[in-house]
């Protein structure tokens, strides 16, 4: 069977390293740029694809979740390139299934969430459990400036998840032996990088996370995922959000697709299709983002490294 002549074309200009000849002159997409390092490091690769493989042009802009959906609706922004459901569900289910206004990709990868601590210490004192922390010996294990309180970081102040893990805290018990820490990840990483007394840390973590490049790394055992035990309500959305939210297992499995505005399939199908055709897997994001936060690496030429040399994967996602 013939291939379309769109798809030779595109085979064309792919193979020769051309960057022009497939998308009319002057398509432009806008792309949001979230600002976690996964979030960049895809924007980038999004990019990257549409201006060197398919001769377009793509602009970059800064946004928060609310905002980037909102524009993918209104048509000034055209994709979000890093959308966890559940945590976003609550746009995923506004935009993508009442509106209808933006899609998402077919391919995703996966992410998971909890506390972590390193794992020599973690064998050392003989921490698995979330309930671990839960005595007198974790209070006395984590308690780092001597106030007779051990400390376990719960994220950055006005992520949703620092709420989620503060409800957390309290509903296991550990809040009785540890004060809840909210601080920016930044400076706590620093802190734990640069720890010179020998205290221990047990801390929220997540992947894809360049973390996990740094450190060998313990995620402690919770009970499984179980919605029953898993109501999670944000402040913008209560006042006592705190008193009438209740988690008491672990967090759901997260999957992050990229979402685009549907808008793309009429105005440039080739980018729509491109789109949903991206998958991607955990460790790949994990390395670009510690290439970006550690290594310092520019983004571009780390994006363009990787495509270099991944030519099939990047070919069937544009349906070669």
């Amino acid at each position: 069977m013939k291939k379309p002549i769109l798809s030779v074309a595109l085979a064309a200009v792919v193979f020769s390293g051309a960057t022009s000849g497939v998308l009319a002159e002057g398509t432009r997409v806008v792309i949001g740029e979230p600002p976690w390092p996964g979030a960049k490091m895809i924007a980038h690769l999004i990019h990257h694809v549409i201006t060197e493989k398919l001769g377009g042009q793509a602009e970059l802009v800064p946004g928060t979740n609310p905002i980037i959906f909102e524009a993918m609706d209104g048509g000034s922004i055209d994709v979000h390139p890093d959308v966890f459901s559940p945590s976003l569900q609550h746009l995923i289910e506004e935009y993508v299934e009442k509106k209808g206004t933006v899609a998402l990709s077919d391919g995703s990868y996966e992410g998971s969430s909890g506390f972590c601590m390193k794992t020599s210490a973690a064998q050392e004192h003989g921490v698995k459990s979330i309930f671990d922390l839960a005595t007198p010996a974790a209070q006395e294990l984590f308690d780092s400036n001597g106030d007779g309180m051990g400390e376990i970081w719960i994220g950055a102040p006005g992520w949703n998840s620092t709420n989620k893990n503060e409800v957390k805290v309290r509903d296991y018990g550990i809040n009785d032996f540890l004060q809840s820490v909210k601080q920016d990840e930044t400076l706590f990483y620093n802190q734990l990088a640069h720890d010179t007394a020998g205290h221990e840390f047990v801390f929220y973590c997540y992947t894809p996370h360049y973390v996990f490049h740094l450190y060998d790394l313990t995620m402690l055992e919770e009970p499984p995922y179980d919605a029953s035990k898993y109501k999670v309500i944000q402040p913008g959305d209560d006042p006592d959000w705190f008193g009438k939210s209740h988690v008491a297992s672990g967090d759901p499995v997260l999957t992050s697709r990229v979402a685009y505005a549907v808008s793309l399939r009429e105005r440039v199908p080739e980018i729509a299709r491109f789109l949903a055709g991206i998958d991607l897997d955990t460790e790949m994001v994990t390395e670009w983002s510690h290439d970006l936060v550690i290594e310092k690496k520019d983004p571009a030429e780390v994006i363009a490294e990787w495509v270099a040399s991944n030519q099939k994967t990047v070919d069937r996602w544009l349906g070669l």
